[in-house]
């Protein structure tokens, strides 16, 4: 086969038996079993290589590793496996997609072209940010988006959580075993979180809170020291001391390129099948967060990213 030139232009010609969309730990588990099983996969890279992983410190979660790995270095991992097995990786982002004939057409944003009979999805999702100063910089040292993963890390701590909705709620609830206080800090008088998630949290006696308040800024140069809050109510500017900051408000799936072609729900998660990977398109598959609002974890995401993989090299043998 032609293609696969990290970074190689023009209109390649050649038709790919699979290719998959994303380099997290769902994209490079289906390339991994592609590729063990002939299918000689071409994996796509976008910004962010390796996906949400790149940006943790510490993953103790994941099976495998007694003393924890660094997440970039398990991604790397996963890559250097995939590539064994013979992936090749090109690096772009997309910027259009075809589903509406096999083999699709996708169209990378320096303007390759690349046909394929089969396509896995696994863009993964995104965490949204309030935007602040430090955020970006504190990530991973005291800022985090995941209570699951990073939870551990705050024992008999006092933590802070952004959001008034149920990912705030689940986040604090979680984060109570663990820390010695939990803040939820919301912009309005009320949460928007379901009965049931409210109740339980505010049940909960570690967990306090504080409303029509919005966080203006994170203290701390090498961690997080606290937080500078502001009263939307009355203005008045006030400091909280914790050493974790939580954003909890929620995550948007990464399917932009493929709306209004693949069926997804509300709020933009594709919808799969139950018990597979198949879309409402034959022989396109969503592995990982992209298709995944409850779990989010690298293990699940590497799950369906192996389901992906078999339920396309299936798709082929019927074709």
């Amino acid at each position: 086969m032609s293609s696969g030139g990290s970074g190689s232009s023009g209109i390649d010609s050649t038709i790919e038996s699979v290719t998959v969309i994303g380099t997290g730990p769902a994209g490079l588990t289906a390339a991994i079993y592609a590729a063990r099983a002939n299918l000689n996969p071409l994996c796509i890279e976008g910004e962010q290589p390796g996906g949400q992983l790149t940006i943790t410190t510490e993953v103790e979660n994941y099976p495998g590793f007694a003393e924890g790995i660094l997440g970039p270095d398990l991604m790397t991992a996963f890559r250097e496996q995939a590539a064994r097995f013979g992936t090749r990786f090109e690096t772009g982002n997309i910027k259009s997609v075809d589903l509406s004939q096999r083999p699709f057409r996708l169209t990378l944003d320096g303007g390759k072209v690349i046909h394929t009979k089969t396509l896995i999805l696994a863009t993964g999702a995104s965490a949204k940010w309030l935007g602040l100063p430090g955020e970006k910089k504190l990530m991973g040292k005291g800022v985090s988006a995941c209570a699951t993963c990073d939870g551990f890390f705050f024992r008999n701590q006092d933590i802070a959580v952004a959001g008034g909705g149920d990912t705030a709620m689940e986040e604090a609830t979680f984060l109570t075993r663990f820390a010695k206080s939990v803040t939820v800090i919301h912009r309005r008088d009320k949460l928007r979180a379901s009965k049931i998630m409210q109740e339980k949290a505010m049940a909960n006696p570690k967990i306090k809170f504080l409303w029509d308040t919005e966080v203006v800024g994170i203290h701390g140069e090498k961690a997080v020291e606290g937080l500078r809050l502001k009263n939307l109510k009355t203005g008045e500017d006030s400091d909280l001391a914790v050493q974790g900051f939580f954003v909890a408000i929620g995550h948007q799936p990464n399917t932009g390129f493929v709306q209004g072609q693949i069926r997804c729900d509300e709020t933009g998660y594709v919808l799969v099948e139950p018990g597979t990977t198949r879309t409402n398109i034959p022989g396109v598959f969503a592995a990982g967060d992209l298709a995944d609002k409850t779990y989010r974890q690298a293990i699940t995401a590497a799950g369906t990213g192996c389901m992906a993989a078999i339920d396309a090299e299936r798709f082929l043998e019927g074709h």
